[in-house]
């Protein structure tokens, strides 16, 4: 028989025995409970190239469900924009929002594997939190991501990470995912 510890993904193991004591600590809060959380992470890919060829879409969507693990959902244009040759319904882009275990893992992955690949990488910068404990981030490729066969790719293509978070406030967020092993730059 398995123990539920040993199924559990390192990095919530992680945040539950030292993250959650040491924002306690920190902020000094009276319960567990009012220490933040991560609550989702959002990956969100924009494909210009969508709507002309939806083999670059189709290709992408499987690099997206093998980098995170999850199927990812194909985003619409909401409105017709003449300028850009945008018509509404028209894919546009990818989307994959990740909760619990499978959250923890691809963060665990993207910390330890994907980061350390990135040439020149010296932190993210603090001023990407929107004020209300979230963060967002860019990734320039997805060639980072061990799970992407380079081979097979047709298209090297960015995406936006955001983290939400339970937290109040910015600073509390920025400890959480510090202690988390985001790493971010020295002020």
């Amino acid at each position: 028989m398995t123990s539920v510890a040993a199924e559990r993904p390192r990095l919530l193991l992680k945040y539950q025995q030292e993250v959650v004591p040491a924002l306690m600590r920190e902020f000094k809060y009276k319960s567990v409970m009012q220490v933040p959380k991560l609550e989702k992470v959002v990956v969100n890919m924009g494909i210009k190239e969508a709507k002309e060829d939806v083999k670059i879409l189709e290709q992408l969507a499987i690099e997206l469900g093998q980098i995170v693990g999850q199927k990812p959902l194909v985003t619409k244009a909401k409105k017709s924009i003449a300028a850009f040759k945008l018509r509404e319904g028209s894919p546009i882009g990818l989307k994959v929002t990740l909760r619990r275990e499978r959250m923890y893992e691809f963060l665990d992955r993207f910390f330890n594997v994907a980061l350390p690949r990135i040439r020149d990488f010296r932190g993210y910068a603090q001023s990407s939190f929107d004020g209300y404990g979230n963060f967002t981030l860019g990734i320039q490729e997805q060639m980072i991501f061990p799970e992407v066969e380079y081979d097979k790719i047709k298209k090297t293509q960015g995406m936006d990470i955001t983290f939400v978070t339970s937290a109040k406030t910015d600073k509390e967020a920025e400890m959480l995912l510090t202690f988390l092993g985001l790493p971010f730059k020295k002020k």
